[in-house]
């Protein structure tokens, strides 16, 4: 009765305070008051003795004490270090978001608040343990720069500091996370734990073994070793995109098929690849708009039986022919070159829909991959006879013992990160007032409308010596924009999955006075665009947005480039009424409709209203997506469990 009353008292005040999360945000300025509290004692000791204190903290951590009795000392320490190192101090409201991220929430910081030098707080009490601590992003070139930004305060408190790149062999990889801290990409982490856990197999381990009492002699064993040493603490920079957006598609490791088959398999899918062309939507075949699957009709079915096929195909079965076709038409209309894909030495590497960059080492599955790469006449389009190990990127990141994140935009997607990660979404107050002005959206009835007028605000904003950054959502059409800012004489760069290794230098003056850059959802995050002198004056960085993403999310990311750290900034958003989004998010009939409208005299006020409501669809059909995944996910691990199989190794295509 007593502990009722206590846990309703305290209910109640919780309430009086706005909840839960308001509760936290408290309890976090009350931590930041005390750290600071601490601060002019830290100021008066020399380097050595700040290492000695943090050496203390690290043996009562190691001793088994509470990290949160070392909260406060811990910070005030990192705080004074990076700016002796680094020449940055903590602000108040990045110890209240570090002190978040430390109990386990996700910290929604504006962009531009400085989440890099922010997660040196929680990484660096988290990883005093000795247990290592992971920092997770969304691509190797972030992972590297904040790592390498970030080592001089590390290095100064005792710690160690290792970074995970696709290039890295086995040994670089197992060095890197020996180290008290790693950074990395939660891709990188996925596959490295499937790698090892596929080699711990073949060294004859028991799976429930992996993270349990093998972990301690492992690294004796003769020949090749794991990389990894366990999962204690991660914390995923851009969480909504890494826990939410990539969600949605599983790491997989391929496994080679050596059968007599693997020929067959691949003359099968040139064919189907060479032939798809022929049928057309309605007559040979339909497409469910839900789940955008191709089925053949009677008419596509024969058409397949009278088709000239190749020797080689003599065996094949009718039924099979028809999922390879089927397969081929869905790949035709859903999966472009330049938008969802690129050619690069002779491989199919794919776009991440979500961040505009290349998504090493990922394959889409069922066949998709394989087929794009024989319409291509690229790769073996076979050899891959199922998958070696599998796991999602939720199941990844409910491994660790304790996680956290941090992000720009992860208001509208709380209730998922709370029911699928048990994480609260804070929001943290920024440092300086916001100064971004949004100015009216632009709609228009077809994109060529669109794009004459996106270059005449360009060339306007040109002349007044304003830098701007045009967002696209593909590499086809950034490209496309290209040519017709050309063709108006305006000099610029362009920024996609295509211009990786200039990524920095054309970030780094991205916000000088008159630049023009043109972007893929690559610069919508993770980019710090500083601006060049004299531009505040001007109005600062323009931000246009030329189309509606899949989430709303994604929109606000490459809104904040600009007004970043109180600087003043603008940002419009132009669309028009063919826009991809409506026929993804309303179907093609309806699509089809309101391109029609487009061309009438005048475009009625309800477009805008018509293309969010797309994009509101779309955000609840990946919602389904990854919830469905999750269910999918949870039931076959359940299977595999009763059988006594690996739910991660032993798992069919």
């Amino acid at each position: 009765m007593g502990g009722n009353r206590i846990s309703a008292g305290l209910g109640r005040f919780m309430a009086a305070l706005g909840g839960p999360v308001k509760w936290r945000l408290a309890k976090c300025r009350d931590v930041a008051q005390q750290i600071n509290a601490l601060e002019s004692t830290l100021q008066a000791e020399t380097d050595t003795q700040l290492r000695k204190r943090s050496l203390s903290l690290r043996y009562r951590a190691k001793s088994g004490e509470k990290l949160e009795r070392m909260l406060v000392e811990g910070f005030a320490l990192v705080r004074e270090a990076a700016k002796r190192t680094i020449g940055l101090r903590h602000f108040d409201v990045q110890l209240i978001g570090g002190t978040a991220l430390f109990y386990g929430s996700i910290a929604e910081m504006e962009t531009g608040e400085g989440k890099t030098l922010t997660a040196t707080l929680p990484m660096y009490l988290h990883s005093l343990p000795g247990k290592g601590a992971h920092l997770a992003t969304v691509n190797d070139y972030l992972a590297a720069r904040d790592a390498e930004w970030m080592r001089p305060v590390y290095q100064l408190l005792g710690l160690s500091v290792g970074v995970i790149q696709t290039p890295d062999s086995s040994d670089q990889r197992r060095k890197a996370y020996a180290c008290d801290i790693t950074y990395g990409t939660a891709k990188e982490f996925g596959f490295d734990f499937l790698r090892d856990r596929l080699l711990l197999r073949r060294m004859g381990l028991r799976q429930e073994d992996f993270l349990g009492s093998v972990a301690v002699h492992r690294f004796d064993t003769d020949g090749e070793q794991p990389v990894q040493r366990g999962m204690h603490f991660a914390l995923v920079d851009e969480a909504d995109s890494v826990l939410i957006d990539e969600a949605r598609t599983p790491l997989i490791i391929g496994a080679v098929d050596t059968g007599d088959g693997k020929e067959e398999i691949a003359a099968t899918y040139r064919w189907a690849a060479e032939v798809a062309d022929e049928f057309e939507e309605d007559e040979h075949y339909e497409v469910e708009e839900d789940t955008k699957k191709v089925e053949l009709l009677a008419e596509g079915r024969q058409l397949v039986r009278r088709l000239p096929k190749p020797d080689i195909l003599r065996t094949v079965g009718l039924v099979d022919l028809y999922q390879f076709v089927e397969r081929a038409i869905k790949v035709n209309r859903d999966y472009h070159l330049d938008e969802q894909y690129v050619v690069r030495d002779g491989e199919v590497v794919i776009v991440d829909e979500f961040t505009g960059r290349l998504g090493e080492g990922r394959r889409w599955q069922a066949g998709i991959h394989e087929a794009i790469e024989a319409r291509e006449g690229v790769g073996k389009s076979a050899g891959r006879g199922g998958q070696a190990a599998r796991i999602t990127i939720q199941d990844l990141f409910l491994r660790y013992a304790f996680l956290a994140g941090m992000t720009g935009t992860a208001r509208t997607s709380a209730r998922e990160m709370h029911r699928i990660y048990g994480t609260r979404v804070i929001q943290i107050p920024t440092n300086r007032p916001p100064q971004r002005k949004t100015w009216s959206d632009r709609i228009f009835g077809d994109s060529d409308s669109k794009w004459s007028a996106v270059v005449e605000e360009v060339r306007l904003l040109h002349e007044q010596g304003r830098p701007v950054l045009i967002g696209t959502r593909s590499i086809d059409k950034s490209e496309h924009l290209s040519k017709l800012l050309k063709l108006h004489g305006l000099e610029h760069e362009v920024l996609n999955a295509r211009e990786v290794a200039r990524e920095a230098d054309i970030v780094a003056l991205a916000g000088q006075r008159g630049r023009i850059t043109v972007a893929t959802n690559m610069a919508g995050r993770g980019t710090d665009i500083k601006l060049g002198p004299g531009v505040g004056e001007l109005g600062g960085l323009h931000v246009i947005c030329t189309e509606l993403q899949d989430a709303a999310r994604i929109d606000r990311q490459l809104a904040g480039r600009c007004g970043r750290q109180g600087d003043p900034g603008s940002v419009r958003l132009f669309m028009a009424m063919d826009d991809e989004i409506i026929r993804s998010g309303l179907g093609p009939d309806r699509a089809e409709k309101i391109k029609e409208m487009g061309r009438s005299p005048g475009v009625p006020e309800r477009s805008g209203r018509l293309l969010r409501k797309a994009q509101r669809k779309l955000e609840r059909q990946h919602f389904r997506d990854r919830m469905m995944l999750m269910h999918h996910e949870k039931e076959r691990k359940k299977v595999q469990r009763e059988m006594g199989q690996d739910p991660y190794l032993d798992t069919p295509d």
